[in-house]
């Protein structure tokens, strides 16, 4: 690319615009995807922190989770119902230190936060709904490569996600190893399990039993399938934290001001309730669907000799973390992407009890992994 750093690009964004702010990038070319369809046009929606520099080397990446957004850091404000979701990573001085780097992080292909998906409008004017094509990792990753040719990315000085995110930083790294010189990869497999999709089937059936599910097209009818969203939600947050959390946390006790006995809820069941209730405020329920599908899909040695052979495309600077508690994707997983690495290591370990998410709440531990990976990055 050889435009001004400056200049303004499609999206939207030019050096010196203020930062953490949403912004758009649109391209008309249809987007061909693993499963033979295509998007007749496609739209992602993205934040930025700092600076491109004159020599368009110190672009990082930062993937987000399922159900995740562009929103890593800041405040709630219009359009952003939630603070960010990695705050005190982001920012002058910190690990993602933005008085030296252009920090990126985009909104899924398929999410409901500003990028296209199921709730968008079709070339006739309708919502997509149950006509969007169904996506891989890899189309996420390929419409994330058109982000990057728009804002004159040519290669990431670090790709860094976890969960979903990890997924994607894997697919980036191995499908464009020419634009991904580091990755820091958090919490995820190399290939999603049996185990894995099993715990998903009963989410995806709770939203398609929801009445309000009308076949996947709801979007503009009044009508969601919230309801059902929100049992996907429950049995998803209990997959996400740790095992011993909740005993250690809520134990046998009641709801303030409820009685089990007569009908009332443990303090369990409610914190599970307030997390289906804060999901479904937020999030479109065939973005759900669909960015499960995905995920269940994710085989990073899919059509490459297998995981093995696909892992030796990452980059020599690579990190791989899991999270000590995590039931959902074990440890072992993290050990066998970094096992296969081109330089082979073991995978590092956060210590945390609060199980998968342990990759969001230790900032701490997750900052110190991207201080080591970033050195000398720039």
């Amino acid at each position: 690319m050889t435009e001004d750093p400056s200049r303004p690009v499609a999206g939207g964004w030019r050096d010196g615009d203020p930062v953490g702010e949403r912004r758009w990038a649109e391209w008309a070319a249809p987007l061909e995807l693993d499963s033979g369809e295509s998007l007749p046009g496609v739209r992602i929606a993205y934040q930025t922190w700092g600076r491109l520099n004159t020599r368009r080397t110190n672009a990082v990446l930062v993937l987000h989770a399922l159900t995740g957004d562009s929103h890593v850091t800041g405040a709630v404000g219009p359009g952003h119902p939630s603070p960010g979701w990695w705050e005190g990573l982001v920012g002058p001085g910190l690990p993602l230190d933005t008085d030296r780097l252009l920090v990126v992080a985009p909104n899924v292909l398929g999410g409901c936060q500003g990028s296209t998906g199921p709730s968008s409008t079709a070339e006739d004017g309708r919502p997509w709904g149950s006509r969007f094509p169904r996506i891989t990792i890899r189309d996420t990753v390929r419409a994330e490569e058109v982000l990057a040719d728009t804002l004159g990315i040519d290669s990431w000085a670090a790709v860094i996600g976890g969960s979903m995110g990890g997924m994607r930083a894997l697919e980036w790294a191995v499908t464009f190893p020419d634009r991904v010189r580091r990755a820091l990869v958090l919490a995820c497999p190399a290939a999603t399990t049996a185990w894995q999709i099993a715990w998903t089937s009963p989410q995806l059936h709770a939203i398609r039993s929801d009445p309000d599910w009308l076949g996947g097209d709801y979007h503009g009818t009044g009508r969601s399938p919230t309801a059902g969203l929100g049992v996907a939600r429950r049995i998803a947050h209990i997959t996400y934290r740790g095992t011993r959390e909740f005993d250690d946390r809520f134990g046998r006790d009641p709801q303030v001001g409820e009685v089990p006995a007569l009908g009332g809820r443990f303090a369990v069941e409610s914190y599970l309730d307030h997390h289906a209730g804060k999901l479904a405020r937020r999030f479109d329920p065939a973005s759900y669907v669909l960015l499960t599908e995905a995920m269940n899909g994710h085989d990073v040695g899919r059509g490459r000799g297998g995981v093995a052979d696909a892992l030796r495309r990452m980059p020599e600077r690579t990190l791989v973390a899991g999270v000590s508690s995590d039931h959902l994707y074990p440890l072992e997983q993290q050990e066998e992407i970094a096992r296969h690495l081109p330089v082979p290591a073991s995978a590092r370990v956060i210590t945390s009890p609060h199980g998968h998410d342990g990759f969001l709440v230790q900032v701490d531990q997750v900052a110190a992994l991207v201080k080591e990976l970033l050195t000398d990055a720039g």
